[in-house]
């Protein structure tokens, strides 16, 4: 069993309490925007990162951290990418990768707006944590955490509080 933090669109800041939520989590998982790789490596610090660039990321983020990921976690094959739309609006080619690779959980950020949806045509959950940050136009930041018991997501936990 493994507990996941989630979080993206941080944009160069990554809150304290945001961390504190995080701090009993063994993964931690960022969908991009993340920007600059100063705050990939202090999360990286806190727990260990998988990540993906946004489209805000410069070079420095680009050259650690793909533009897609496909893993394996436990039992649960995940697909993490920053642009990828959402249930019945995917990205075309995140639509596409969906259909090759079949995973179980599909996640995205971007939008700044926490979903958390159940695909019935794909069979996934689809996840956007929304903005952990503070750029952007979104009033409150936002991150999730949960457990992955072989295939099974548990306990989905919301972190929110109001863009400092």
């Amino acid at each position: 069993m493994k507990k996941i933090g989630l979080l993206s669109d941080t944009h160069g800041y990554i809150d304290e309490k945001i961390i504190d939520f995080f701090k009993d989590c063994d993964e931690i998982w960022h969908a991009g925007d993340i920007g600059d790789i100063e705050i990939a490596d202090k999360i990286n610090l806190i727990k260990p990162l998988k990540a993906v660039f946004g489209n805000i990321d410069g070079q420095d983020v680009r050259v650690v951290y793909p533009k897609v990921q496909s893993f394996k976690c436990e039992e649960l094959n995940v697909l993490m990418t920053h642009i990828g739309g959402y249930p019945g609006k995917y990205e075309k080619s995140m639509r596409e990768m969906i259909e090759k690779l079949k995973p179980n959980l599909f996640i995205s950020g971007h939008s700044h707006i926490l979903k958390v949806i159940y695909d019935d045509k794909n069979g996934l959950l689809h996840i956007n944590p929304g903005a952990s940050g503070k750029s952007g136009l979104h009033k409150l930041q936002t991150a999730v955490r949960f457990m992955i018991d072989k295939k099974d997501i548990k306990n989905l936990e919301v972190f929110e509080k109001p863009r400092s």
